[in-house]
């Protein structure tokens, strides 16, 4: 017990943490002294943030946003000022922004949509048409054919599933990952990796230094180069202070010769297959696309892999023309803080706007801003059967609270939402009418939104969706539906805490 504190208070997490606080005792020690002895100092300080009050209300950003960092000036007058010039905003480092919007305009011009195919979406579907041509032209992924789908109702499946196609990889394969910690799951898959290599196989491997850092060790990502492995650690975490540290590589993402790819909410950890308990059952889900759509992912990981590097990726060289059976319309797409547009939240809100019977959603955090929760209530006021299932059971105590607070204005709007009680719903998807959805990534909350990289794939009329509806009016049954009535029996002081907590949703 002894040595496992030590080594936690001596971890990189803990080291990390001890530099910044130190830095920002010294900066607001700083002011705090010059300040009591100088009212110019003083003056210029709430001058400051006072312009700053001015200067967000004009931004064109999410009104909630604004909203948390406008209270935190005025609740610290004199330090908000500063406090909003280091990590306000959804600042992105120049470096990164530039480098990634050079490696996108080489990926874009890899992309030759099918004129034809989006004609043919317009005739069946005037809705489709719009979710497409949006994700098109904002992320800049074409919408495809000749694709089939596969649902993976679990970790489980999602394992076995990606353990099949690994075995059978020839000629690369690509991962890209939030989380990897040692254990069945991901020592069982790095072990064919290492195969692969030997193979002559081309592996690579990405994984983000934040969602990693309590769960590898330091040089973790020399171990895999050891075996023949490429790696690359996303965003390496610096005792500095600065907004970018925010910006997460949240994406999961496997390619294996172009021909498969999986995504959705399962990072590789044996808690993601249920071998190791950490908030009760562990409910996640995924996808798995074959044919010419996963072009899409091969192109995102390249992408990422390119960033600092000096030379870039022969793209067209990672083309692999399919013979596939089509299933339905597949759209694989990215979403990135670099580029100033929403993507993740705008194809989940035109996805509800389109909805006429119903919208099922399955989300870790609802924690949501002001467009979402009306886009959400006005559903539900126009007949719609607005249905979301959240975790009972939370990973994190402080959020499942937010989430919590957003539960009075959706249900007395009718929204029906649902806790899953056997544990903990990390999941990630939409779907409505039976016909359209999104399987990925993204959480419905602010930092998918606004501040993560994020990936997923729409799919129209394609039969992973029939799965996932039957998957969940299945789910329905092992929940606790949360009524109005239910949820005001919690006492006033909780309810108040928790509007608290939502005024500071955005900063969390």
């Amino acid at each position: 017990m002894g040595k496992k504190l030590l080594n936690f208070f001596f971890s990189k997490i803990m080291i990390v943490a001890y530099l910044i606080i130190i830095q920002l005792l010294f900066l607001f020690g700083l002011i705090f002294f010059l300040s009591s002895y100088s009212s110019i100092i003083r003056f210029i300080l709430s001058v400051l943030s006072i312009l700053m009050v001015i200067y967000i209300f004009n931004k064109d950003e999410n009104p909630s946003y604004k909203l948390a960092w406008i209270s935190v000036i005025l609740i610290l007058p004199l330090f908000g000022g500063i406090m909003y010039l280091m990590f306000g905003g959804q600042k992105v480092p120049r470096q990164l922004r530039r480098q990634l919007k050079i490696t996108h305009e080489g990926i874009a011009e890899q992309f030759n949509q099918n004129e034809q195919l989006m004609e043919k979406i317009y005739a069946e579907d005037k809705e489709a048409y719009k979710q497409a041509h949006y994700l098109l032209n904002n992320s800049g992924f074409p919408v495809y054919e000749n694709t089939g789908t596969t649902f993976l109702k679990s970790g489980s499946a999602y394992y076995h599933a990606l353990m099949k196609e690994l075995r059978s990889a020839e000629k690369f394969i690509f991962m890209e990952y939030f989380i990897l910690e040692e254990g069945f799951m991901w020592n069982t898959v790095l072990e064919v990796m290492a195969q692969k290599v030997k193979e002559g196989v081309d592996v690579r491997l990405m994984f983000d230094d934040v969602g990693c850092i309590t769960k590898l060790e330091t040089d973790y990502a020399l171990k895999i180069k050891e075996l023949g492995i490429k790696c690359k650690v996303f965003n390496p975490i610096r005792a500095r202070l600065a907004m970018q540290m925010n910006n997460r590589d949240h994406r999961k993402i496997s390619v294996i010769d172009g021909k498969a790819a999986f995504t959705g909410g399962i990072n590789l950890a044996d808690e993601y297959m249920n071998l190791k308990t950490v908030y009760g059952y562990w409910r996640d889900q995924g996808i798995m696309i074959k044919g010419d759509a996963v072009y899409n992912f091969t192109l995102m990981f390249l992408q990422f892999w390119d960033y600092g590097e000096k030379t870039f990726s022969d793209y067209a060289s990672y083309y692999v023309p399919t013979q596939n059976k089509s299933d339905g319309y597949v759209q694989p797409f990215s979403d990135s803080p670099t580029d100033g547009e929403s993507v993740g939240e705008n194809v989940h809100l035109n996805i509800i706007h389109s909805a006429h019977d119903y919208i099922y959603i399955q989300t870790p955090y609802l924690i949501l801003d002001d467009n979402m929760r009306e886009a959400l209530q006005l559903a539900a006021k126009c007949g719609v059967d607005v249905r979301i299932i959240v975790p009972h059971i939370p990973d994190k105590k402080l959020v499942f609270q937010v989430t919590r607070a957003n539960y009075r204005f959706l249900l007395k709007s009718g929204v029906r939402i649902y806790e899953y009680t056997p544990g903990f719903v990390h999941a990630k998807t939409i779907l409505v009418d039976d016909k359209m959805g999104v399987i990925g990534s993204i959480n419905f909350d602010y930092r998918s939104y606004y501040l993560h990289f994020e990936c997923g794939v729409w799919m129209y009329q394609s039969s992973a969706l029939k799965e996932l509806k039957e998957d969940f009016e299945k789910t329905l049954n092992e929940c606790e539906e949360i009524t109005y009535e239910k949820y005001m029996q919690a006492s006033i002081f909780v309810r108040i805490f928790r509007s608290i907590l939502s005024l500071f949703a955005p900063l969390m």
